[in-house]
C-alpha cells in the first residue's frame, strides 16, 4: 500500500523537497499553491450561466489568496465586518459591486457599516427590518431563503432546513416584504446556500427553480445567488463536483428564467485542494495495541477532523516513497482526547523528526484554526503567488 493513500496527480509531490526545506526552517505551517487556485477559479468562471462568481472568504482569508483570487476576476462573499475589512485593505481599488455582505444574527451597525461602504447586503430575517427601518431605509437588499432542506457531508454544514439557523422560511416571506416596504428598502434578489460537499448538480438547478417561483413574489428581483458547495475530491467522497454537468443544470434553469442573473459564491472548491499542512513528528509509541504518531501541531491548526470528522489525506513527506507497514492514530499536542487528525492511517516505520503532510486543508484550515492550550497555529505561506 502506498505511503498515505497519496494521489500522484497532488500538486505537492512536484516541490516535495521545497516542501521539506520549508518545514525545517518552520514547522508547523501551511502552504498554499496559488497555481491550483487560478485553475480552479478558471473552472468556476468558465461555467457560462452564471453571470457573477464570489469567494467565500470564510473559507480562507489569507490575503495572498485573496489577491489572486481578485486578478482572476471573482468577487468576496464576506460574513463579518472583518472579512470586509481585510478584503478592501488587501484589493483597496476593488469595485464594491463585486463584495456581498451576508452575515446572520449581525447587529444593526454590522448592516449599515455595509451599506456605507456601498456593498451588496443580504438579510435573513425579519427581525432588523421591522426593528431598524432606518438602517435599511433607501437600500437595496437580498433576501436569503431557507429552501427547507440542507445537503451536505456532515449535519454540521448543512446550511437550510428545520435545524439550521440560517434564512427566512417561504412563508415568512411576505411578513419580510411588508417589512421592507415599511422601511423603504428595495429586495432587489433571491439567496439560498443549502451546504457543503454536494456533488448532484441538481441541487443548484432546483434551487433556481425555487427562487424564481418566491420572486414573483418581489417585483424588483433581478437576481437569484445559487450559494455554493460544490464537492471537493476526498477519501470519504471521491466524486467532485461535475462542472460540466452543473453548467449544463444551470443552464436549462437559466433557459426556464432568463429574466433573472445567476450569481455563485464557492468556497472551498476554489482553495482546499491548493493547501497542505506540513507537521514534524516529535513522538510515537505503541499503547494497548493503537499505534501513535505525535505531531507538532493537532486541531489547534486543523480543527475539521475533531469537529467535524472529516478525513484528510496524510503521507510521510520525509519517506514519501516508502511503503506503508505501520497503522497508528495521528495526533497532536492539544490536551483533548479529540485531538486526533487522522485514525488508523497507513504510513512507513515513522521517526521523530520526520515531517508529515495533511493534505486538502487549504479550505477552512487556518481560518478555523486558534490557539488552545496557548500553542500557535501553523504559519501560511504562498507558493506561486506571480503567474498565470
Amino acid at each position: 500500500e502506498e505511503n498515505g493513500s497519496a494521489s500522484p496527480a497532488a500538486w505537492w509531490r512536484p516541490h516535495r523537497d521545497e516542501l521539506l526545506h520549508l518545514a525545517d526552517a518552520e514547522s508547523p505551517r501551511y502552504v498554499y499553491d496559488a497555481t491550483t487556485v487560478r485553475r480552479r477559479s478558471r473552472e468556476v468562471q468558465a461555467l457560462k450561466p452564471v453571470d457573477r462568481a464570489f469567494y467565500a472568504v470564510k473559507a480562507n482569508p489569507h490575503p495572498g489568496l485573496l489577491r489572486v483570487l481578485e486578478a482572476q476576476g471573482l468577487g468576496f462573499e464576506c460574513v463579518s465586518p472583518g472579512e470586509l475589512e481585510r478584503v478592501f485593505e488587501v484589493c483597496p481599488d476593488l469595485d464594491p459591486g463585486r463584495v456581498l455582505f451576508q452575515p446572520n444574527f449581525a447587529a444593526s451597525h454590522e448592516y449599515a457599516d455595509a451599506f456605507e461602504r456601498e456593498v451588496h447586503v443580504t438579510v435573513d430575517n425579519v427581525q432588523p427590518l421591522a426593528e431598524h427601518p432606518d438602517v435599511f431605509a433607501g437600500e437595496e437588499i437580498f433576501v436569503r431563503v431557507d429552501p427547507g432542506q440542507g445537503r451536505g457531508h456532515h449535519q454540521k454544514v448543512r446550511t437550510a432546513g428545520t435545524q439550521s439557523k440560517f434564512g427566512v422560511v417561504p412563508e415568512d416571506l411576505e411578513r419580510l416584504r411588508g417589512a421592507a416596504d415599511r422601511a423603504g428598502a428595495t429586495v432587489v434578489g433571491l439567496h439560498a446556500h443549502v451546504g457543503s460537499g454536494i456533488t448532484d448538480e441538481h441541487t443548484w438547478e432546483n434551487l433556481v427553480d425555487l427562487l424564481a417561483t418566491l420572486a414573483g413574489e418581489f417585483p424588483n428581483v433581478h437576481t437569484l445567488n445559487v450559494g455554493g458547495g460544490l464537492a471537493v475530491s476526498s477519501p470519504t467522497a471521491p466524486r467532485p463536483i461535475d462542472l460540466s454537468s452543473l453548467g449544463a443544470a444551470l443552464t436549462a434553469a437559466a433557459d426556464r428564467h432568463p429574466q433573472y442573473s445567476l450569481w455563485m459564491e464557492p468556497g472551498r472548491y476554489l482553495v482546499a485542494e491548493a493547501g497542505v499542512l506540513l507537521a514534524r513528528v516529535t513522538q510515537t509509541k505503541s499503547k494497548d495495541g493503537v499505534g501513535y504518531v505525535g505531531l507538532d501541531t493537532g486541531m489547534n491548526s486543523l480543527l475539521r477532523p475533531a469537529l467535524y470528522g472529516a478525513h484528510h489525506n496524510i503521507v510521510n513527506l520525509t519517506r514519501l516513497d516508502a511503503p506503508a507497514s505501520l497503522t497508528a492514530d495521528v495526533v497532536g499536542p492539544i490536551c483533548e482526547t479529540g485531538d486526533v487528525l487522522g485514525h488508523d492511517r497507513r504510513l512507513p516505520p515513522t521517526e521523530p523528526g520526520d515531517t508529515l503532510l495533511v493534505a486538502t486543508v487549504g479550505a477552512y484550515g487556518a481560518s478555523m484554526s486558534n490557539h488552545y492550550n496557548l500553542r500557535p497555529p501553523a504559519s501560511e505561506t504562498l507558493l506561486a503567488a506571480e503567474g498565470t
